[in-house]
């Protein structure tokens, strides 16, 4: 029933003042579609970003940005990298305080019923019930640089908590939060607690972002008006796999410290390595960031975001 697109409809009609925030961008990007209705890169002319970090090399770029000596200086030396490398780390971000306040938010928010976990363990949109969460994913330190990165304002999407490893195969987020111009999606991993070899550390593909973007026509088939193609997300999983063997890309796996933060590219590719100990926790928290004036969807099911 998922493949049928009439149901995607029907559902943001109950939800359009959530897509609302598209209209601006439809009409600044010339889409002549009404607000509910089905959205995909097929829709658009061209799939390449068109970020400055992207169509210009950071090393250049930032040293002659405003803002760019307000950050600290380790977070300067990373932004330099970042055209190559996809990603930064901030260690050290939040205090302990502030991430044993959002582990007890959360496990107050399970315990009312407010969240439930999916069916691979992931606790969604924390940030619509939460002000401390929202505090966080508005804190300026943070929006400043992701705005930096960007080179436009940012809006929170969402938040994923993670209590275990997410044991995700490798993938970019951008078949899931996808926008155009592409390129405008930004994502923050919080680590609430200290992570080991053990507990499934999250694993990144240096460079990755540079590789085209995997969207719906390079991995599905059988789409029609009426119905999303006939292709399963372990497909494009498979494509994903397949592409990193033939470009022969290395992983990097962060051990990350209470309070760190990694920062990717929309289109970094990474994932969850195994859980070798499933008595092990690793708690963590994830927040997806769209810049404000592009168009914001989701490829693989053709559904514009729902933005609260």
């Amino acid at each position: 029933m998922k493949r049928f697109k009439f149901l995607h409809w029907l559902y943001n009609l109950l939800h359009y003042r959530s897509l609302s925030h598209n209209r601006a961008a439809y009409q600044a990007y010339n889409v002549h579609k009404p607000l509910i209705a089905s959205i995909s890169s097929k829709d658009f002319p061209d799939k390449t970003s068109r970020a400055w970090l992207d169509t210009g090399h950071s090393s250049h770029l930032v040293p002659t940005r405003t803002g760019y000596n307000s950050f600290p200086p380790d977070i300067q030396q990373q932004l330099l990298t970042w055209s190559d490398k996809g990603y930064l780390i901030w260690k050290g971000f939040l205090d302990n305080t502030t991430t044993d306040a959002i582990l007890a938010e959360v496990d107050r928010l399970v315990q009312r019923g407010k969240l439930h976990p999916t069916h691979d363990q992931k606790l969604m949109f924390a940030n619509r019930h939460s002000a401390l969460i929202r505090n966080v994913t508005q804190d300026k330190r943070l929006t400043d640089l992701l705005g930096f990165i960007l080179d436009k304002e940012v809006v929170p999407f969402q938040t994923i908590n993670f209590i275990q490893g997410s044991n995700q195969r490798a993938h970019s987020d951008s078949i899931h939060m996808t926008t155009y111009p592409l390129g405008y999606l930004i994502a923050v991993w919080i680590a609430l607690e200290d992570t080991q070899p053990d507990n499934g550390p999250l694993f990144y593909y240096p460079g990755s972002h540079r590789l085209p973007y995997l969207l719906n026509s390079d991995f599905n088939e059988g789409e029609t008006s009426l119905l999303l193609g006939n292709k399963d997300y372990v497909d494009y999983e498979d494509r994903i796999e397949a592409q990193i063997k033939q470009q022969s890309l290395q992983p990097e796996v962060f051990l990350a410290k209470k309070g760190d933060i990694l920062i990717w590219h929309a289109n970094l590719i990474h994932g969850g390595m195994p859980v070798k100990d499933h008595s092990l926790t690793r708690k963590s928290m994830v927040i997806h960031y769209y810049a404000k004036d592009v168009i914001k969807y989701h490829e693989i099911t053709e559904r514009p975001s729902l933005l609260k």
